[in-house]
């Protein structure tokens, strides 16, 4: 008989899709826990923006990777592959079950395929250059750098395109990423819904984040040094909560504005993760119960 790989369950979908909620279910029902793969929740002191799983909806399931990084210095995909392949074999060696949970596409494509990114360091003064630019603009500095990193590109995402250009500078093009046979088997179930239902689910939790305190949470991390371009780059939400402190808009259109916002980025996610083809899309989550049942039932193969 050949030695079994080990297996892991992974719960996607756009942001307020409850990927989280299903996530914790599975891992009652199966002995499992949560690795987390949100480019947001890993850093420190985002709980409220970046819609981090609470301890209460935690159930008493553990929950790796949110909060473990410090928000002035940059975190990067290769960071968090290392983190996570670590955790989910912990998580395995003790005999439970890995569930990768997230709505960061590259985050997850990272673990489930293998990819290794390029290691390049940040470019404090070049991201500074950059900062300034509309995301316009800076797909046209990467269309004429890199025309093959420019074709598949969320061309919305400053973030990327500035570190799409950092990596062009560096090393004269984005070079493909590298791959290598993942040491476990993945089961990848995606959370569907549907246009009216999501975006009644993203009103209502930009309302929650609001209420909770968003603005006092951006406060913080003012008051702890973090300067308004870093805080930027940390979302639509602490854009929009920046500029309603600065009393450039009103609470009413703080509200507004990060729902049209999250509603365009959940299309985005949805763009991205409809590019794998491996991915169960389920209408109703409780469906998901059976196929990590038949997924995690021990193989009868040679």
């Amino acid at each position: 008989m050949r030695k079994a790989r080990p297996k892991v369950i992974v719960v996607i979908g756009p942001t307020a899709s409850g990927k989280s909620s299903l996530a914790v279910k599975i891992a009652k029902r199966f002995g499992g826990e949560v690795v987390s793969a949100d480019s947001r929740q890993i850093y420190r002191g985002l709980e409220i923006g970046s819609g981090a799983v609470t301890k209460k909806e935690m159930g008493g399931i553990p929950h790796y990777l949110l909060g473990i990084a410090d928000p002035k210095k940059i975190f990067t995909v290769a960071h968090f592959k290392r983190l996570a392949d670590r955790k989910i074999k912990e998580i395995i060696s003790r005999g439970r079950v890995p569930i990768v949970a997230g709505g960061t596409g590259f985050y997850v494509r990272a673990v489930t395929q293998g990819i290794t990114a390029p290691a390049v360091k940040p470019n404090s003064k070049l991201r500074n250059e950059l900062e300034h630019k509309s995301a316009d603009e800076l797909t046209k500095i990467l269309y004429k750098l890199d025309r093959r990193r420019y074709q598949n590109i969320d061309k919305k995402n400053k973030r990327r395109l500035i570190r799409a250009i950092e990596i062009t500078q560096a090393l004269g093009k984005v070079p493909p990423l590298k791959t290598s046979a993942p040491q476990a088997d993945f089961k990848i179930i995606g959370i569907a819904t549907n246009g009216r239902e999501l975006k009644e689910a993203i009103e209502k939790r930009v309302k929650k984040m609001i209420k909770l305190g968003l603005t006092e949470e951006t406060k913080k991390l003012l008051r702890r040094g973090i300067n308004k371009k870093r805080i930027r780059e940390f979302g639509f939400e602490y854009q929009e909560t920046l500029r309603y402190i600065d009393g450039e808009i009103t609470k009413n259109d703080l509200t507004n504005l990060i729902v049209k916002r999250t509603v365009d980025y959940a299309k985005r996610q949805m763009t991205w993760f409809r590019r794998d083809k491996g991915i169960i899309w389920l209408d109703d989550p409780r469906k998901a119960y059976a196929i990590v049942r038949d997924f995690l039932a021990p193989s009868t193969h040679p």
